[in-house]
């Protein structure tokens, strides 16, 4: 399969997922159980997402050219120049 056809097939079990836990969870009420089980789904949901959205970068293309460019010096706070010694 192609990554689009997984990634939708993927998608697909997560909303499956979550039809199926939906009901379940309203027998529970809002119980630290309940909640952690709608958070996991929703969790599933997001992650896939992140997945899929730096699957579709080529590994090769660099990042933001900050990163790129930045010369890691960070002053802190307060501090606008760098001190010289």
């Amino acid at each position: 399969m192609s990554l689009e056809q997984d990634v939708a097939a993927a998608r697909r079990a997560v909303d499956e997922l979550e039809a199926a836990c939906t009901p379940l969870t309203r027998h529970f009420g809002d119980t630290v159980d309940a909640r952690r089980l709608r958070v996991d789904v929703s969790r599933l949901r997001d992650d896939l997402a992140l997945l899929c959205g730096g699957a579709r970068m080529a590994p090769d293309v660099p990042g933001s050219s900050a990163v790129v460019w930045d010369d890691g010096y960070d002053p802190g706070p307060g501090e606008h120049r760098r001190a010289v010694r």
